[in-house]
């Protein structure tokens, strides 16, 4: 190799590092960091007190079950932003789903609303609307859309608290997108992501008497509520101690029986 070319070889060479330092720092200048002034609260209300209830019956229930299988490793939350592109938050089209339920995630952290880049892009698992007459084609459409197509929900839910004949959801099946679900004889839908039952229960909870979304087991048992599950275990004891004190005066009438006899018969009993 003559000078001129070994010369004109180290100058290719340089250009090329030059090249690639500068399409580096393009790249660096090009990527947007994720925005920071998120807002948490547009000050639109729920639907109605009846929609608040519903939701917190919904996030309680999830507690007690998590509880029951010893899982700290989740979140749930009802009526809160879902952050997902930054181009979102510059159009300002929040999301705030009735009620979600991530897994697989950590459960201590403290949270305003869920910020998809801040969760290692991990999107909800579980989604319910409560829907109403002003949510009905928004929930049953393009939030739809948006759950199955841009978060890849695993399950979605819809229920009207006012028209509890109202009850839909769906499954994401690979290569398929959402599937509905068909109801089984008691009128519920499986939930594949949490392992669980989704439907409706008629009864009184916090005072209020209506038809409620619940959640059941697989064997079919109601998944209680904190307040339930704790009035379940007061009875559970207040049983046992029946039980106990039934099985004292049992005990001490037979005691007495034997006593009489004894003496009946000229024994001296203490």
């Amino acid at each position: 190799m003559t000078i001129t070319e070994s010369a004109a070889l180290q100058i290719a060479k340089e250009k090329e590092t030059e090249k690639r330092t500068i399409s580096s720092d393009t790249l660096e200048t090009e990527i947007p960091k994720p925005p920071t002034d998120l807002i948490f609260d547009d000050g639109i209300p729920m639907e109605s007190t009846k929609h608040r209830r519903y939701m917190n019956v919904l996030i309680r229930s999830v507690v007690t079950l998590m509880e029951s299988r010893n899982r700290k490793d989740y979140f749930v939350g009802g009526n809160m932003f879902i952050y997902y592109s930054s181009q979102q938050v510059k159009n300002k089209d929040y999301r705030g789903p009735d009620f979600l339920l991530c897994l697989n995630v950590d459960g201590e952290k403290d949270r305003q609303g869920w910020v998809v880049w801040e969760e290692e892009g991990r999107y909800p698992d579980v989604i319910i609307e409560l829907m109403s007459p002003s949510t009905a084609k928004v929930d049953q459409v393009k939030k739809k859309e948006l759950y199955e197509q841009t978060f890849r929900t695993p399950n979605y839910f819809i229920y009207d608290p006012v028209n509890a004949d109202f009850f839909q959801g769906w499954d994401l099946t690979s290569g398929k997108g959402y599937q509905e679900l068909e109801v089984n004889e008691k009128g519920w839908l499986w939930c594949r992501s949490l392992d669980v039952w989704v439907g409706r229960w008629e009864g009184i909870v916090d005072d209020q008497k209506g038809t409620w979304l619940r959640f059941y087991d697989q064997d079919g048992s109601l998944v209680l509520l904190p307040e339930e599950a704790q009035k379940q275990r007061a009875d559970a004891e207040k049983q046992r101690a029946e039980r106990e004190k039934q099985r004292a005066d049992t005990e001490k009438q037979r005691a007495d029986r034997l006593a009489e006899r004894l003496r009946q018969l000229g024994e001296e009993v203490d």
